[in-house]
């Protein structure tokens, strides 16, 4: 997957090697489902708070199905099965910056 412009400067590397030790242990994760059926979507929910963030997730919604569908390389994860992995990655970027933008609680 291309890494896009991210102005708020979240760290890919530590963001994919914090997923790669935890998705398995997240409530949305299928048994038998490999890190790189996920990969994908939580690069999706990371970058895209780092561009949508100051919108909220619901509201960037239309735009990060699109991107998770063009990005999400190898995975037979449909929107629906990945959607949870991108919130995920999303509220953890949320909760890594200063401030509630999208006044959301996080």
């Amino acid at each position: 997957m291309a890494t896009q412009k991210n102005p708020r400067n979240i760290d890919p590397t530590t963001e994919n090697n914090y997923w790669k030790n935890q998705y398995n242990s997240e409530s949305y994760y299928e048994p038998g489902r490999k890190f790189e059926d996920y990969e994908g979507a939580y690069r999706t929910g990371y970058e895209g708070y780092g561009r949508y963030g100051d919108r909220g997730f619901d509201q960037a919604e239309n735009e990060l199905k699109s991107e998770y569908e063009k990005f999400k390389g190898n995975s037979e994860l449909a929107w629906d099965r990945a959607k949870n992995a991108v919130k995920a990655a999303w509220h953890r970027a949320e909760r890594a910056m200063p401030g509630d933008a999208d006044n959301d609680g996080r």
